[in-house]
């Protein structure tokens, strides 16, 4: 395609080359993040598995959990950090789970890989890095992997941020400053609560007051069942519909995994070696970014820029192949 400009020799060498990571995206993608970035901003947090079921087992590449498939799966964990404003998703930092220490689990009578860090300890180094890069952000946004009660105290009272994060329902909240005192806690699913409400409520193990509230949805457009989230911030000031339209921000971080898996190959990488490997992911990464920029100047989304490109290489074929047979049809009435 590229005429030999670029030779497979030197995509090996990229590959195999320096070491790329979190710190090395910041570089490149600063500017953007300062062309764009206001106070309103928003953080979202989640992470993704690059499956890779018939590679070779190592540090990078085991067992996770999905919780999308309610299972363990063999592959590479990813947990991003997503800048979001203004409509535009720019990721600022990453990291590459790696389990490199081996344990015994009890359940499964053997011993299993583990990290050396949780995701949530991951989760705040990030956060902190964040800060001191001094991105405009407002509201940190994650799933209910991340409520745990030391990532909700660092970023209240470390990043003097604030958060909207779902609780377990299986959570101890008390309803009153009394209840806590007293330790009068109960889990959040067992409170009657009403929709389009907000709750001043205290969470077991932290000291400062939150705001819950409970939203219920359907799971799916033509399903009957119901879903329930127990949302709660540390933004005192938020009303009901403001707290549900912050979360729903979150959903930008599952559109960038879909991108970075349907649009920049990051589970097509044949690569080997945790090097490699790593900067496979560097990559992909980097590519989402410049497809974000392609979006912001054209108004099309990954998968319309990529459906778009797909239909011209199409019709480029069809032109090169009506060229070439009515070649075959001159030179047939040459022969003749």
């Amino acid at each position: 395609m590229l005429d030999r400009a670029i030779s497979h020799d030197k995509i090996t060498r990229f590959l195999s080359s320096d070491l790329l990571d979190s710190r090395d995206l910041w570089r490149l993608v600063k500017p953007l993040v300062r062309k764009y970035q206001q106070e309103e901003a928003v953080i979202v947090i989640d992470d993704t598995i690059e499956e890779k079921p018939y590679t070779d087992e190592s540090s990078l590449i085991c067992w996770h959990f999905d919780h999308s498939k309610g299972r363990s799966v063999k592959g590479i964990n990813i947990v991003n950090v997503l800048y979001e404003t203004q409509g535009i998703r720019i990721p600022v930092s990453y990291t590459v789970v790696e389990k490199t220490k081996w344990v015994w689990d009890k359940e499964k009578k053997k011993e299993v890989r583990k990290s050396e860090t949780s995701k949530n300890g991951h989760v705040r180094r990030m956060l902190k890095t964040c800060v001191q890069n001094d991105i405009s952000f407002k509201h940190v946004i994650a799933d209910t992997w991340y409520g745990a009660s030391e990532t909700m105290k660092f970023i209240c009272k470390e990043l003097k941020r604030s958060f909207v994060m779902p609780l377990k329902s299986d959570r101890n909240i008390a309803l009153t400053e009394e209840d806590k005192q007293e330790g009068k806690y109960q889990e959040v699913k067992l409170v009657e609560l009403e929709q389009n409400k907000t709750y001043k409520v205290y969470v077991k193990q932290l000291e400062f007051p939150l705001l819950l509230i409970k939203q219920v949805f359907k799971e799916g457009d033509e399903s009957e069942t119901e879903g329930v989230l127990y949302l709660v911030t540390d933004d005192l000031t938020l009303e009901y519909a403001e707290i549900t339209a912050l979360y729903q921000r979150r959903w930008c971080v599952e559109e960038f995994h879909a991108s970075i898996k349907g649009n920049t190959a990051l589970e097509l990488s044949p690569t080997q070696t945790i090097r490699t490997q790593k900067n496979h992911i560097f990559g992909s990464i980097y590519g989402y970014v410049k497809l974000e920029k392609i979006k912001i100047g054209t108004g099309l989304n990954h998968f319309a820029l990529r459906s778009k490109m797909y239909v011209k290489a199409l019709q480029a074929a069809h032109r090169e192949l009506k060229c070439l047979e009515n070649s075959s049809k001159l030179k047939d009435i040459q022969i003749l």
